[in-house]
């Protein structure tokens, strides 16, 4: 791609159907190869077993210049059913010209990010255990094409705001991790009556902060998130984790 008749060659990886800028991973730059070997690892946290089923990783080679845009060498697509869990499968695949990613825009509306939480109602201690883990391929808002995230949590109805509770902010990421740990002092049953909500945020240093996205765990839950909070409710002092989608 270079008028030496070389290239500097780097791997970009994204999940479709995804937020596209949210779920890049790339490797480093190899200077002046057209045979470059990179031996990393790109790995993606919360990958749920529908995303196996449904999800395909895309692979672009692209060549780096410093100088003006970078170019464009080639690209394939492996399907995730294609590969069975805890085994290690290696492909041999051509680059082909450009697959044009249809619908792009439609994909980055579906989906904000993923948080992963951890849930125990503790009777020792008399109230729930919310943990937040980390986040994924969250949704990019600040115009380095990163967010800095944080999380907030509510036990509603909450209506003068006294259990919310708040993260550190985590400075140009999109996949924070957080490992932090809250506590609600609220009887069993009370705690049916109520529902968790748990929110993403991009903090803007003299201005409004950004919202990314949410989710709701209760009662009135559906899918994965009534689950979970059925099963807290339901074990106590096992602690139960949830992935959720964080939605606009």
């Amino acid at each position: 791609m270079d008028f030496n008749g070389l290239a500097d060659p780097y791997v970009k990886i994204h999940l479709l159907p995804g937020a596209c800028k949210a779920n890049k991973l790339k490797t480093r730059t190899v200077r002046n190869n057209l045979n470059p070997t990179w031996n990393e690892s790109l790995t993606y946290c919360g990958i749920t077993p529908e995303d196996m089923a449904k999800k395909i990783l895309r692979i672009s080679v692209c060549d780096e210049d410093k100088l003006s845009h970078n170019e464009f060498i080639g690209e394939t697509r492996v399907p995730l059913r294609r590969l069975k869990p805890g085994e290690r499968k290696h492909f041999n695949l051509c680059l082909e010209r450009q697959i044009p990613l249809e619908r792009c825009q439609e994909w980055e509306l579906e989906e904000r990010g993923r948080i992963l939480l951890s849930l125990m109602y503790s009777t020792e201690r008399g109230g729930l255990v919310v943990g937040i883990v980390r986040c994924a391929h969250l949704a990019a808002m600040d115009v380095n094409g990163f967010s800095d995230p944080y999380v907030k949590t509510y036990l509603k109805p909450d209506v003068e705001k006294k259990s919310k509770h708040k993260t550190a902010v985590k400075k140009k990421t999109l996949n924070p991790e957080f490992n932090e740990e809250f506590f609600y002092k609220i009887g069993l049953l009370e705690l049916q009556k109520r529902s968790l909500e748990v929110t993403v945020w991009d903090y803007d240093l003299g201005k409004s902060n950004d919202f990314i996205g949410g989710v709701t765990l209760g009662v009135n839950s559906k899918g994965e998130c009534l689950k979970q909070w059925m099963e807290c409710l339901s074990f106590h002092q096992s602690e139960g984790r949830a992935l959720a989608h964080a939605h606009q």
